[in-house]
C-alpha cells in the first residue's frame, strides 16, 4: 500500500520509448527535501558522475546575479517507489494532466542537473525569496541503478559544448561581449568578412576571422583601458583596427569580391589568431606608451612578409603543416613584429 504520508505533485504525463514519464514544476525551496546530498558511492554503485564542487558556486553566483533573468534548464530525476497518477478527467486531454502521489520515503535520484540542484540551495542561502519560484522536474520511474546509469548516459550522449564565437555572440549580461561586438560592427573588415557562429573556419568559407579570434585580439588591445568607459573603448579599438585593415590589401580585395576569402586565408597568415592576437598586444603597449603617434609606428607593417611562404615562420609559427596557436608561437609572432616596427629587441627570433 502507498504511504500515509506523500507527496502530490501536479504533472503533466507523457510517453518516452514505450514508458510514462511526468513533468512537474518544483518551488525551490523545496529542491533540498526532495533531493537530499548523496553519499559518496564506488563509480559502478552510482547513477551518475560524482559533484564537481568547483562548478557550484559558479552557478549560484550566476543565479544571484542575474536573479532577474536567469535561465536554466530542468532537472531530470528517477522516482523509486510506488507511486500513483490520478488524471484530471476521462477526456483525452485530461488524462494527460493529473496529480502524482509519491511516498515521502520515496527515493529520488538525480539523473540529469546536480549541479544545478546544489547552486539552487547556495543560492537560497543568501536569496530565500528564490525560493518561491520553480523549476522543471521530469521524473522517470526508477527502473533499477542501471537503468538509471544508462538515463544519464544517454542525457549526457548529445551534448556538445557552445562554440566560443557562438557564446560571445549570444551573450548580452557581459560587458566584454558587447564590447567585442561593437567593434566587430564598426569595422567594416570584421563587419563583412567575420564567422560569428563557429570557432573554426571550413576551406570553402567566405570569412577571414572568427569572432572568438577577433575577441581575445580585442580584449588584448584593450587589457590597458578597462578603465574608460564602455564607448571609448569601442572607438579605440576601432581606429586602431582600421588602421590595421588599411595596411592589410588583402583584406580589402577580399570586401570588394576580387580576392576569395579562402585563398587568403591559405596564403596569408595575417587574417589567423595569431597574428591578430600578436597585433592586439602590441595595440595595448603603443596606445599606452605613443597615444600620439601609434598610427605612424605601425607603418612598418607594410614591410612584413605576410605570406605562407616567408621563410621566418617553419618552426616558430608554422608547425607540423599547420599555424600555431601555442603561448610559444604567440610569443614569438609578437617579438618578430615588434622587431620589424622597430619596437623592441629581435634576439628571440633565431
Amino acid at each position: 500500500m502507498i504511504s500515509s504520508f506523500e507527496y502530490i505533485l501536479p504533472v503533466i504525463r507523457g510517453i518516452q520509448a514505450g514508458r510514462e514519464y511526468y513533468v512537474s514544476m518544483c518551488p525551490l525551496r523545496f529542491l533540498p527535501k526532495l533531493f537530499p546530498v548523496e553519499e559518496e558511492m564506488p563509480a559502478e554503485m552510482r547513477s551518475k558522475r560524482t559533484i564537481n564542487r568547483s562548478r557550484v558556486p559558479e552557478i549560484g553566483s550566476y543565479i544571484l546575479k542575474n536573479s532577474t533573468n536567469y535561465a536554466l534548464g530542468a532537472i531530470a530525476a528517477s522516482i523509486d517507489a510506488k507511486i500513483i497518477f490520478e488524471p484530471l478527467g476521462t477526456e483525452a486531454e485530461n488524462r494527460k494532466l493529473g496529480r502524482l502521489r509519491v511516498p515521502m520515503d520515496a527515493i529520488l535520484t538525480i539523473n540529469d542537473g546536480q549541479h544545478r540542484r546544489a547552486a539552487y540551495e547556495m543560492a537560497l542561502k543568501e536569496n530565500p525569496e528564490l525560493g518561491y519560484e520553480t523549476v522543471a522536474l521530469i521524473l522517470y520511474l526508477d527502473l533499477g541503478l542501471e537503468r538509471s546509469q544508462q538515463i544519464f548516459a544517454d542525457f549526457n550522449r548529445f551534448q556538445v559544448p557552445l562554440d566560443a564565437s557562438l557564446d560571445i555572440l549570444y551573450e548580452h549580461r557581459d560587458g566584454k561581449a558587447k564590447l567585442v561586438k561593437g567593434v566587430v560592427q564598426r569595422v567594416e573588415a570584421f563587419r563583412c568578412l567575420t564567422e560569428m557562429e563557429r570557432g573554426t573556419l571550413t576551406a570553402k568559407s567566405d570569412k577571414l576571422f572568427t569572432l572568438s579570434s577577433l575577441s581575445h585580439a580585442t580584449l588584448s588591445l584593450l587589457a590597458n583601458f578597462s578603465g574608460l568607459g564602455m564607448e571609448k573603448q569601442v572607438q579605440l579599438a576601432v581606429d586602431f583596427w582600421n588602421v590595421i585593415s588599411g595596411l592589410m590589401p588583402e583584406w580589402e580585395l577580399v570586401l570588394q569580391g576580387r580576392l576569395a576569402a579562402a585563398q587568403v586565408r591559405q596564403d596569408y597568415v595575417h587574417c589567423h589568431a595569431i597574428a591578430l592576437s600578436s597585433l592586439g598586444e602590441i595595440g595595448a603597449s603603443l596606445l599606452a606608451v605613443s597615444p600620439d603617434n601609434w598610427r605612424e609606428c605601425l607603418a612598418g607593417l607594410q614591410q612584413v612578409d605576410w605570406s605562407i611562404s616567408n621563410p621566418d615562420w617553419p618552426g616558430h609559427i608554422l608547425c607540423k603543416g599547420g599555424i600555431s596557436k601555442s603561448k610559444a608561437s604567440l610569443g614569438w609572432m609578437k617579438g618578430y613584429l615588434q622587431g620589424r616596427l622597430g619596437l623592441g629587441t629581435t634576439d628571440i627570433l633565431r
